[in-house]
């Protein structure tokens, strides 16, 4: 029997999501489970409890904390006894706020980086030595932000992007050690808060209340009030059956020769394509079209554009009555 241990902070993991999802059918086929959770007296913690084997293991988790992680890699180590670790299955991820990225605090980027970053960076060196141990897998679930500029998402896809270098880095260091390390890019997926109408009506208040004024001004209470629609009506278009990124976690983990990076999900392979191959002003066009469509612009463009369109209007005017004059 194999061991693995899956890992979550926030909304998706364990509690929830793809965490939960992917420790039901590990353990379903014969892994010896530990799951992170938040909350140990949860709903998603009772119904792994209820569902699966008693080979499964809840830990409870904020990864974000060290002396959390510290716990749980003894905790880990005292029911492995001289047994390595498998596979360690990162799919830690929140995304703290939504807009442009003029508009995002900066406690907004760190808080990405805090959990996305750094929260999987601690419990992957943390838990390494058991992995190189079992000479194991490294399964992490990132983002095609991380790699692609997608209006909005500066924050989030910043810190995707720090979370895939660095893994991609373990992947060459790792190789002499027999461990394998692939990482995850799913396409849109109803996971954790997405789908909370009352979630990003609270994340828009809390973007209206901290503006200054004069940035507000310039960008307009509409512009981000259209984003944030803009937002909830991708995130309800989001497919809500995880098997495809559960499917290829499993596969990562199970593979004699698993791939350093797994498209999951319907889009993904055409969108890195056309990022690749096409030039940027395409590309970036194309994300555009496929995630936000804004329709408004900042005010103070709008307002220099009115200005622009009367100036021209009140040239061709003057220049109009030059030619009849001539006439």
């Amino acid at each position: 029997m194999a061991e693995v241990i899956t890992e979550v902070v926030g909304h998706p993991g364990c509690d929830s999501g793809f965490g939960n999802a992917t420790a039901k059918r590990l353990d379903a086929l014969g892994f010896e489970v530990f799951a992170t959770v938040l909350d140990l007296s949860g709903d998603g913690a009772r119904e792994l409890q209820r569902t699966c084997s008693p080979h499964l293991t809840l830990l409870q988790v904020d990864i974000t904390q060290p002396q959390q992680v510290q716990q749980a890699l003894l905790d880990t180590k005292a029911k492995l006894g001289l047994k390595g670790l498998w596979g360690l299955v990162n799919n830690a991820g929140v995304c703290v706020h939504f807009g442009d990225a003029e508009l995002s605090l900066m406690s907004n980027f760190r808080g990405c980086m805090e959990v996305n970053f750094f929260g999987t960076l601690n419990i992957t060196k943390s838990f390494l030595p058991l992995v190189r141990q079992a000479k194991g897998r490294i399964v992490t679930i990132s983002s095609p932000a991380g790699d692609q500029p997608f209006p909005c998402l500066a924050a989030y896809g910043a810190s995707k992007a720090a979370l895939n270098l660095f893994m991609n880095t373990l992947q060459h260091e790792l190789e002499p050690w027999g461990v394998q390390v692939s990482i995850i890019l799913p396409s849109a997926y109803k996971t954790g808060q997405s789908s909370n109408h009352a979630y990003w009506e609270q994340q828009h208040r809390q973007l209206l209340q901290s503006l200054c004024p004069g940035l507000l001004e310039e960008y307009g209470e509409d512009y981000v009030t259209e984003t944030k629609e803009l937002f909830q009506s991708h995130a309800s278009k989001a497919n809500p059956n995880l098997s495809p990124v559960v499917d290829t976690i499993i596969q990562a983990l199970l593979s004699p020769q698993p791939q350093a990076r797994y498209f999951a999900g319907p889009g993904v392979g055409f969108m890195y394509f056309i990022h690749t191959y096409c030039p940027f002003s395409i590309s970036n066009r194309f994300l555009q079209k496929l995630f936000v469509k804004k329709k408004l612009m900042p005010r103070a463009l709008r307002k220099q554009s009115s200005f622009d369109l009367n100036l021209s209007l009140h040239n061709n005017n003057n220049n109009n009555k030059e030619k009849l004059k001539e006439l």
